[in-house]
């Protein structure tokens, strides 16, 4: 469990939640010509998968919620009945998508609800719960962002474990200066789009974690 200083506690309390809250229902009202052409683009491209992705994740105190993106895959198989590869399934309009990150912008609704902020670790796999280290544990102590610490010091490109190392940095070190820097980073590097895949050609997404990677 974290110490927070009384100064990071007022500052997630009175200043990043009423601000968080605020700036997602604005975002959602400007975004929502680009909100509402999404889902018509990928309704034809997912080729009938849906489109929107939700899966259960843990979020501030490990709290199991559901989180909201865009679907950028299809669900085709192959003949035994197995899901292709990612990068098989990745449409190029769900590539663009996610280049963008396009596909993030339902989480505005997770903000709104109280289940994320704009900045924080991202919330994983409810299936990593048991193999994170007390350490790592410490993550789960803020809310989970749409971006974050580890997201702008290389996303999908980086190990675990400096993963880890990030979200747990970010924890120590909250506050109005870290989410400012954060904050901007992430709009430099989706205009970029750089760190969106891995380097690997056979997957779209980061792989999956162990325990020890």
């Amino acid at each position: 469990m974290t110490n927070f200083t009384t100064s990071q506690k007022l500052y997630m309390s009175l200043v990043k939640r009423p601000i968080g809250f605020l700036g997602a229902l604005v975002a959602l009202v400007l975004l929502s010509p680009i909100f509402l052409a999404t889902i018509v683009v990928l309704f034809f491209a997912n080729k009938g998968a849906g489109v929107f992705f939700t899966q259960y994740r843990p979020g501030k105190n490990e709290k199991i919620f559901k989180v909201l993106k865009f679907k950028t895959m299809t669900d085709e198989r192959d003949s035994e009945g197995n899901l292709l590869p990612d990068m098989d399934r990745l449409t190029p309009i769900g590539k663009f998508v996610r280049s963008t990150s396009i596909d993030e912008l339902p989480q505005l609704i997770n903000i709104l609800k109280g289940d994320m902020a704009f900045i924080g670790p991202r919330p994983l796999l409810v299936k990593y719960l048991p193999l994170y280290s007390e350490e790592q544990r410490r993550r789960h102590d803020v809310l989970p962002g749409m971006s974050g610490w580890a997201q702008v010091n290389g996303r999908n490109n980086i190990s675990w474990i400096k993963k880890f190392e990030y979200d747990v940095y970010y924890v120590d070190h909250i506050g109005a200066a870290m989410d400012i820097k954060v904050f901007f980073t992430t709009i430099k590097k989706v205009l970029i789009r750089v760190d969106i895949n891995q380097k690997s050609s056979e997957v779209a997404t980061m792989e999956t974690f162990n325990g020890y990677n």
